[in-house]
């Protein structure tokens, strides 16, 4: 049995294939009531039944008829409610108000080299970057996700700066915060209609991850020092890092990265519901 009074936030949906050759959808909710991930399973029947905005991220749902299995953390869903539709993300004026900040931030970097890939590669891939989430799950997994991501590390970069007293290299610094997700805009796809985020499967098919994306670009510019801090930017190498933190003798720019970029993801704008308490 399960409450029927209990809403469920939705973390994440995708739909692939059966071995049967039919379609199966795979559901994350968060309980509100506990905290708890609940994964669900619902059979093309059931998904035929519904609107693909039913599924968005943050839609608040109730389960209205599902069977779990004993341990009550996992689900077939036959039926469910949408109790609270979420936005799908940041709105186009927020959008291009965010993607500005970015551009302003392009323009404190005074090496001409830096700053002059910057500008070209974020004018080259303004629409892709402006809609980009950061995530699929875990945090930023919204339309525009990535902009708010990358400001945030961007301003938690610069505050720390100021009052740090090792001198830092800015430009780098600055530029790692730009960079260090930026392959994200070709590893996820995400519909502006819906809110659905999924992986880009040709992206995954040339690619190990967006890290390496970013590391790559970075070393076939020249800006080597950039690049090793995206290699560094997820701290251990089971969580993605091509350069574990846990080496000796690193240089203190690439742990830097690494806090920032976890400090966004753990307490920043993380995910829709956030964007709405504002």
């Amino acid at each position: 049995m399960f409450n029927m009074d209990s809403e469920y936030e939705i973390m994440a949906f995708s739909v692939g294939d059966t071995k049967a050759g039919t379609k199966m959808g795979k559901l994350q909710l968060k309980n509100l009531d506990d905290g708890s991930v609940l994964n669900c399973i619902l059979w093309e029947e059931t998904l035929n039944r519904f609107d693909s905005k039913v599924f968005r991220n943050g839609n608040i749902v109730k389960l209205v008829t599902a069977s779990f299995n004993e341990k009550f953390n996992n689900c077939l869903v036959t039926t469910l409610q949408v109790v609270k539709e979420a936005k799908t993300g940041l709105d186009e004026e927020s959008r291009e108000m965010y993607y500005q900040a970015l551009m302003d931030y392009i323009n404190k970097i005074s090496d001409e080299k830096l700053n002059s890939f910057l500008v070209r590669f974020f004018m080259e891939h303004k629409d892709k970057i402006k809609i980009a989430p950061a995530a699929k799950v875990m945090h930023h997994n919204y339309v525009g996700g990535l902009l708010v991501h990358t400001l945030e590390c961007l301003q938690y970069a610069e505050t720390n700066m100021e009052m740090s007293v090792y001198k830092f290299n800015s430009d780098n610094i600055l530029a790692a915060c730009i960079l260090h997700d930026i392959g994200k805009i070709f590893e996820y796809t995400v519909d502006t209609e819906s809110g659905l985020i999924d992986y880009d499967e040709d992206f995954r098919k040339i690619w190990i991850s967006h890290s390496q994306y970013g590391f790559t670009i970075c070393m076939n510019e020249g800006f080597h020092e950039v690049a090793k801090m995206i290699a560094a930017h997820h701290g251990r190498s089971d969580w993605g890092a091509i350069i574990d933190l846990n080496e000796k003798d690193l240089e203190p720019e690439l742990y830097f990265i690494h806090l920032i970029d976890n400090l966004s993801a753990k307490f920043g704008k993380i995910s829709v519901s956030k964007l709405e308490e504002n």
